[in-house]
């Protein structure tokens, strides 16, 4: 359909969406497109679009539901569906009532597995990567330390380039998801496990090329920390949860631990919302009650 064509570009061009949200939704609308031609016994054209009523809709979730899909892919199913609704309906073509009718699937509480301090600390360090390289195991080293020290997405890091962290930096200049920029501090501990990496790196590191290579020079790609983080996961014998990731959430669990304020964790984490760094306050729930214990009147 040429105007699910049009709503992609439109998505990527004037949202900016990411490649993966992107992929996800030409997936998912794809998937809907395929059920209704066994719906309707033939392909769907924007008249059949504009026909459909909520029972439509709830019968393609149900049959996403029978192949497997749980209720946050789902979410994510309607989420696209309703987004391509809204583009066709303001070009005046369909009406985008009936998937505005379906309710969204509950989603399921989830909380991040951070690692203990100990564990964070014990697998950022020089000494813990397990490459015989040593300019590997400092360039490992460097990417989990601005993970946990600054609370990065790997893929945030591995953007860095050697003009983003000049010398005397004192912060860093990170651009996210919905190309939104924060700024967040750098700990001398980050500063010097990046240096250290810099002066062993064997290539030469162009200002504006990629700050973390791979073995033959190129861009560093996230597999390769991800498959590191599995075998120290082996040697310290840490859960399946201790993930580059999961750094991040120790990085906004461990702040709160020592009495950060939510909001500025936010904005060092780079969420659009509060209520997506809320999910925080739930995994140190005995620090909240020990507080509350201690300074409530009637505790």
């Amino acid at each position: 359909m040429a105007e699910r064509s049009r709503w992609l570009d439109a998505l990527g061009q004037e949202r900016r969406l990411s490649a993966h949200t992107l992929n996800a939704y030409e997936r998912d609308t794809r998937q809907f497109l395929t059920f209704l031609t066994g719906h309707l016994g033939g392909p769907a054209t924007i008249a059949d679009i504009h026909a459909l009523r909520p029972a439509d809709f709830r019968g393609f979730l149900a049959a996403r539901r029978k192949e497997g899909a749980g209720a946050r892919s789902l979410g994510r199913n309607l989420a696209g569906l309703r987004s391509l609704l809204r583009y066709l309906e303001k070009k005046g073509l369909v009406n985008a009532a009936g998937a505005a009718a379906v309710r969204s699937p509950k989603q399921p509480k989830s909380l991040p597995k951070p690692l203990s301090d100990t564990q964070a600390i014990t697998v950022v360090s020089d000494e813990a990567q397990l490459h015989e390289e040593p300019w590997i195991a400092a360039r490992d080293a460097a990417v989990l330390t601005l993970l946990y020290g600054c609370g990065l997405r790997i893929s945030e890091a591995l953007d860095l380039k050697p003009q983003d962290m000049p010398p005397g930096a004192t912060a860093l200049r990170i651009t996210g998801k919905g190309n939104k920029t924060r700024l967040v501090p750098l700990l001398s501990i980050v500063v010097e496990a990046v240096d250290h990496y810099r002066a062993l790196c064997p290539y030469h590191l162009d200002a504006d090329g990629p700050l973390f290579r791979g073995a033959r020079g190129g861009k560093l790609q996230p597999g390769i920390i991800q498959h590191g983080m599995q075998k120290l996961r082996s040697a310290f014998g840490l859960p399946d949860t201790a993930t580059p990731h999961a750094l991040r959430h120790s990085f906004a669990t461990h702040l709160l631990a020592g009495g950060g304020d939510l909001r500025t964790i936010q904005e060092l984490l780079g969420h659009a919302s509060l209520s997506t760094t809320q999910v925080y306050t739930g995994v140190d729930s005995s620090r909240l009650l020990e507080v509350y214990d201690r300074a409530h009147p009637r505790a």
